[in-house]
């Protein structure tokens, strides 16, 4: 979809989601809005691999929750090898880095509740062992426990908060709207972190949860995502700049 009109001067973006995953949205909304249009990229939060003792006993497939998760798996894949190679994956994008790193990937085109949902449908035998992050939303192992599924987890990395880059407090500070893709709801506590923001800031919202957490930043204009994925938030961003262009 081009939408190159809904771009129109003072509009900014700011992604601050780690380089790779800003790179692609970056590029998502150049397509959509045109090559002009202001996109500032300053992650606030950078991955750290961790090296944990993992769960003792053997696990028949792997729980990926996102796509640095998939990364960790490929790089104790490589260090210890001994992992399974089934993997239950929360979305595409995970299950693409999964494969990529060598996994059998199964993807459950959603979020952590449809990630749950299609492993019970499979009926899987066996454990499962989830590589996840520090900062997690909900707990699968507790979920799957609950269904009678036997899980555990280990925190294989940590995403470690980094300062805003002066173009990004630029834009803050600026009297112009600042549109705020938003894919979690630590995403939205660091930018609270910044402290005042003087520009009205328009949110878009991967989930409920993170919507809930990007109100204490008293947006302008909030809306959520109708599915948690790239490209229901483009929408979600492009709706946000046409209903700024009709005020």
């Amino acid at each position: 979809m081009t939408t190159q009109s809904l771009a129109r001067p003072p509009f900014a973006f700011l992604l601050t989601r780690p380089a790779p995953a800003s790179a692609r949205f970056a590029a998502a909304l150049r397509d959509s809005f045109g090559p002009d249009a202001r996109i500032v990229v300053s992650p606030l939060m950078q991955p750290v691999f961790l090296h944990p003792p993992l769960p003792s006993g053997a696990f028949d497939a792997l729980i990926l929750t996102s796509e640095t998760g998939a990364e960790a798996a490929r790089r104790l894949s490589a260090e210890r090898g001994g992992l399974p190679v089934a993997a239950y994956c929360v979305g595409d994008r995970t299950a693409a880095a999964a494969t990529a790193a060598g996994f059998r990937a199964t993807s459950a085109q959603g979020n952590a509740k449809a990630l749950t949902r299609i492993i019970r449908i499979m009926e899987p035998k066996g454990r499962f062992l989830h590589l996840r992050g520090r900062d997690t939303v909900g707990d699968i192992v507790q979920q799957l426990d609950l269904d009678g599924i036997m899980a555990r987890d280990a925190v294989v990395y940590e995403q470690v908060p980094q300062p805003p880059s002066s173009d990004a407090l630029a834009v803050l500070q600026g009297s112009h709207p600042v549109v705020l893709p938003l894919f979690s709801p630590r995403s939205a506590d660091l930018v609270a972190a910044i402290g005042p923001v003087r520009a009205p800031l328009w949110v878009a919202a991967l989930s409920e949860a993170v919507a809930e957490r990007a109100r204490g930043l008293s947006p302008a204009r909030l809306v959520i995502a109708d599915r948690p994925d790239a490209t229901a938030m483009l929408q979600a961003v492009e709706s946000l700049c046409a209903a700024g262009g009709r005020t």
